[in-house]
């Protein structure tokens, strides 16, 4: 999913040349996943990438001072918990600092940042319901099947694009799920 991710900032961000990506990274299995993500996409697009850890809310703020200090293109803001209940501190910080950014759920392109893709999460909430119902009603969990999401959404936020003077393509737009204006 971060190739595809990036792929899609990519055609927004066509000078991307350094990304970086922000999230915990305590857990090995999350690493060991994002960072062969970024080889891959790096490889396919020609950037480089260093990844930042932030679990503290002050976090953001060094690591968004430093970013655009050091002439960081982008960023890919992980889903990580941290990310998530900071969501609102990060939108602010990419703005004020003028750091085109991607992210995993499509809450953080409506709070402002430059687009996600991801999973639906309303539909993974109602589905998950589903299984806590069918849980209830006597099933066992291990007999239950996982599930992939079945479907992804592609949110671009033309308002955020717009207020740091970047361009997105009709064809991108007319891919998206949704479009903030």
């Amino acid at each position: 999913m971060l190739p595809k991710r990036i792929e899609l900032l990519s055609e927004v961000v066509p000078q991307l040349r350094r990304l970086a990506i922000i999230g915990d990274f305590s857990d090995a299995t999350f690493l060991k996943i994002i960072e062969e993500g970024a080889a891959v996409a790096a490889k396919r697009f020609g950037f480089s990438w260093q990844r930042f850890q932030a679990v503290l809310e002050n976090d953001y703020d060094e690591i968004f001072t430093r970013l655009a200090a050091e002439h960081f293109d982008a960023a890919y803001i992980t889903s990580s918990p941290f990310n998530f209940q900071y969501s609102t501190r990060i939108v602010k910080l990419t703005l004020r600092h003028r750091i085109p950014a991607v992210g995993e759920v499509t809450t953080l392109a409506t709070a402002g940042l430059l687009l996600s893709y991801g999973k639906d999460l309303k539909g993974s909430i109602a589905r998950a319901a589903e299984y806590i119902n069918k849980i209830l009603r006597g099933a066992k969990p291990s007999d239950l099947p996982v599930e992939q999401a079945p479907k992804l959404l592609l949110t671009i936020n033309l308002k955020t694009a717009k207020e740091l003077g970047l361009t997105v393509p009709p064809s991108l737009i007319a891919r998206a799920d949704e479009v903030i204006e």
